[in-house]
């Protein structure tokens, strides 16, 4: 199936690493341009010179999703290299995993800061240039913990807040040629993951409860953005799509 990427200008956050390189990966392969944006600025480097050497074009700039400005900065890098973005990848998140009562009131403002703060300013920045065209695609990445995880009732409460925020922006943006729709991954072996100590008991606890007796790749999420992304979904928006191998329960 042809996505008909080749050409659009996607910019994803979090494309340093993990999923959010895997994706930044698809999209070049795809034919798409590329602007990678990272907290941190080496990462963010190291993808868009990875697009680069295999051909294709890329950008990378460093950024603080909770700071307006400094999103404002990225797109505008973006959109004076290539002069215009047609997607949206809103892939940067953290997790500050702690029962509630132990939970610092920092701990729970920076998850819900970084992971639906960011969103809005990504949006913001970016949707005017989407509008003046009539066409755009709004990726948000959710996760599988919305529905609950002992331990994140941070990060839960942000996850879920990004379905909603999804839902309502592609209510207000449908009549624009817009979609918005959220992705939500279930347990992904990323690099980040297999490095924790306590990734074999991780691993092993995610394979018991998982339908499909496998577990996901960064592929598995990027390939799902992609088609999301893709003149092919035009009809889909205001959804989440899971990518979980059929697991929901914690």
């Amino acid at each position: 199936m042809d996505l008909g990427l080749k050409g659009r200008v996607v910019m994803i956050t979090g494309a340093g690493m993990g999923i959010g390189r895997e994706t930044a990966l698809t999209f070049a392969r795809e034919g798409a341009r590329v602007g990678i944006v990272d907290i941190h600025g080496d990462d963010a480097e190291e993808t868009a010179a990875a697009i680069r050497e295999a051909g294709g074009e890329a950008i990378a700039s460093r950024c603080d999703l909770t700071n307006e400005e400094e999103v404002k900065a990225s797109v505008g890098s973006i959109l004076a290299k290539y002069g215009q973005i047609n997607v949206l990848v809103n892939n940067a998140g953290i997790s500050k995993d702690v029962t509630l009562l132990k939970m610092a009131e920092a701990d729970w403002d920076l998850v819900m800061d970084v992971n639906v703060k960011g969103t809005f300013h990504c949006c913001r920045a970016v949707l005017p240039q989407m509008k003046d065209r009539k066409w755009g695609r709004i990726i948000n990445l959710g996760s599988r913990s919305m529905f609950g995880n002992p331990g994140q009732t941070n990060y839960t409460a942000s996850k879920m807040a990004i379905v909603g925020f999804s839902r309502a922006l592609s209510l207000e943006q449908a009549r624009n040629g817009i979609t918005v729709n959220t992705v939500a991954p279930g347990f992904i072996e990323t690099e980040g993951i297999k490095g924790l100590p306590t990734y074999p008991k991780l691993r092993e606890i995610a394979l018991s409860k998982n339908p499909v007796g496998f577990l996901g790749e960064p592929r598995d999420i990027a390939n799902t953005v992609a088609f999301l992304a893709s003149e092919q979904a035009r009809y889909i928006t205001g959804t989440t799509v899971f990518v979980t191998g059929g697991r929901f329960s914690s």
